[in-house]
């Protein structure tokens, strides 16, 4: 036995023997030989000083190992837990009425995760220290909004105390902000495991930590117009976001095979559009989701992709080309085509439209207008248009219809303004042709627009984009696209993304091996679940643990590679399936409880 073992041991020992005795449902435990935890099968003389698993991982690393993602700061702590009980959880929060609901969300959510912690069946010791959670905020009363606003600028760092008085467990959280908060308790419940052997939840004891996040846009984009997913998977998405510190849900909530938002001054667009009126998100749906998230610490950004992917709800309006055209290979890249008819103004009406109603239910501080796989094939077989581009006095060249998409960057600019009330947010617009060095300084400003990168993490448009001072959001799909690896969709094969990206290639995937020495320019990066092949039956699968991975990349953003975090990761696993969700398996249980005994030395 190790020195941490025997003195854990000795910590349960005396009160724990006599009234519970070997536990008769568990046949091994656990000890911490060089950093491994290694197994053992229990008896009569050993079970005193043995570990239970969730323990030994949490002490038998050189940090603490049931946190994900890793600190990015100081840790200090003691190598023993203390007992403490589950029913006496008291919350010291600001008694500020802006702040009420979100205090009241947090505790509920905090007790509901260690409450998941706890056997669905067997005795669990009673008794234990109670905990004490004192929140302390850096603003005063004057910087507390009525409902704080995540941005670009918003400081998410914490620093979390917990130290065992005579009495009690106090546990200090400061921050300068809600945000912050949040996060450290997030954290906090991470710090307390039930222990099986002795049958009691226990906190690690005197710790201390400074945390912040490497990179301030942490995120998932969710596709929901290809496939819909409910309110109530949306929602358990949210939650697992905020478990690992994401902070930005995406929503591509719209592309051309649905429209499933209602817009209040065009309900055509959902009503023709959406897959059934069972499949809309009404403005009351789309504000509780929105403030589900902003509870959890997690902005809720939208995009409306155009001017292509664009084509359910725009029928009988004369706005769009292309729209369901055959062979639709010549015309997109997946049907059905359709993109918007850049001359024909009052198509511009119709976006103002959705702009607002997107503005007023999100109150986005970045917003995202697509520009994602324009065809300018699509325009120049239109003869609409090109008979416009005629009279304009353009010719037809490939310069001239990307001039025709900087028209309508600009035109749509416009109307995003108008809803903003001249705010000046950020733009989000995909890498494209647009994007592209020879053409982006031209109809682009630096200052304005942010570019997301989905091309490889070796393009060389990327560092291109970057030359020119523009911020990048990273998706690249060779690490970042989550629906890659599977059976092809319009064809034989596997899909065009393939082949399927593992946790390890995700954790792996460095923000500085992409923007070399720009890495200032990067705001952070998302992972993309595109849902041609997903819906809410194996989101869970396609999601976690590999966002996970991105999570811990983006937080703590640590030297080492994914296998100094494999083992975490394995628990972590566990940890996302007690609070249900259906996380992919990623090993047999068996290297879990035989930690580092699977991966082959030196990969």
């Amino acid at each position: 036995m190790t020195a941490i073992s025997v003195f854990f041991g000795l910590m349960f020992a005396a009160n724990v023997h006599l009234i519970l005795g070997l536990p008769e449902d568990l046949v091994y435990g656990y000890e911490c030989i060089e950093n491994n935890c290694v197994k053992f099968e229990l008896n009569e003389e050993n079970w005193n000083s043995a570990l239970s698993l969730s323990v030994c991982y949490m002490l038998c690393s050189d940090s603490i190992g049931t946190l994900w993602p890793k600190p990015n700061g100081n840790v200090k702590h003691e190598s023993y837990l203390l007992h403490i009980d589950r029913t006496n959880i008291f919350f010291d929060a600001p008694a500020h009425s802006s702040y009420t609901h979100l205090w009241q969300v947090n505790e509920e959510r905090f007790n509901k995760i260690i409450e998941n912690k706890l056997p669905n069946t067997g005795i669990v010791k009673k008794g234990g220290f109670p905990i004490k959670i004192v929140i302390n905020l850096a603003s005063d009363d004057s910087e507390i909004e009525e409902f704080p606003k995540l941005t670009l600028n918003t400081d998410e760092s914490y620093k979390l105390d917990v130290t065992k008085r005579n009495n009690d467990v106090l546990v200090d959280i400061g921050a300068k902000n809600f945000y912050g908060i949040r996060h450290g308790l997030e954290t906090l419940s991470q710090l307390i495991v039930y222990d099986d052997i002795r049958r009691e939840l226990q906190i690690l004891s005197n710790v201390s930590l400074d945390d912040k996040p490497a990179f301030k846009w942490r995120g998932i984009l969710l596709d929901t117009a290809r496939n819909f997913y409910s309110v109530e998977a949306i929602k358990r998405t949210l939650d697992t976001m905020a478990s690992v510190k994401l902070n930005t849900f995406h929503w591509h909530i719209i592309d051309s095979q649905s429209f499933p938002m209602e817009v209040k001054a065009r309900p055509e667009l959902h009503k023709i559009g959406a897959y059934s009126q069972r499949k809309v998100y009404t403005h009351e749906d789309i504000t509780q989701i929105v403030d589900y998230g902003r509870a959890r610490g997690i902005r809720v950004m939208p995009e409306f992709d155009a001017p292509a992917h664009v084509g359910e709800g725009w029928q009988h309006k004369n706005m769009t080309a292309c729209f369901k055209a055959t062979p639709w290979e010549n015309y997109c890249v997946e049907p059905p085509c359709g993109q918007l008819d850049p001359t024909v103004d009052d198509m511009y009406s119709v976006l103002q439209d959705i702009y607002q109603d997107m503005f007023d239910l999100f109150d986005p501080d970045v917003f995202h207008m697509g520009g994602d796989e324009v065809s300018l094939m699509c325009w120049n077989s239109t003869k609409s248009i090109t008979d416009w581009m005629t009279k304009m006095g353009w010719q037809l060249g490939v310069s001239d219809f990307i001039q025709l998409w900087g028209h309508f960057q600009t035109k749509a600019m416009r109307r995003v303004d108008y809803v903003a009330k001249q705010k000046q947010v950020p733009i989000i617009l995909w890498t494209s042709k647009l994007t592209d060095p020879a053409h982006i300084d031209k109809y682009l400003n630096k200052d304005r627009y942010f570019i997301q990168i989905w091309t490889r993490g070796d393009d060389a448009q990327v560092l291109g984009i970057l030359k020119r001072g523009f911020q990048i959001i990273v998706s690249n799909y060779d690490a970042l696209y989550f629906d890659c690896g599977g059976a092809n969709w319009v064809r034989d094969g596997n899909n065009w993304c393939s082949p399927y990206i593992g946790w390890q290639k995700v954790y792996d995937n460095r923000m500085e091996d992409i923007a070399k020495y720009y890495i200032s320019q990067v705001l952070g990066a998302e992972a993309a679940v595109w849902s041609e092949q997903i819906d809410e039956q194996n989101l869970d699968q396609r999601l976690w643990p590999r966002a996970s991975a991105l999570a811990e990349r983006l937080w703590s953003n640590p030297d080492g590679n994914w296998r100094q975090a494999e083992a975490r990761m394995l628990l972590h696993r566990q940890h996302l399936v007690e609070n249900g969700i259906a996380a992919e398996p990623l090993q047999p249980e068996w290297c879990l409880q035989n930690q580092n005994g699977c991966p082959i030395a030196n990969t």
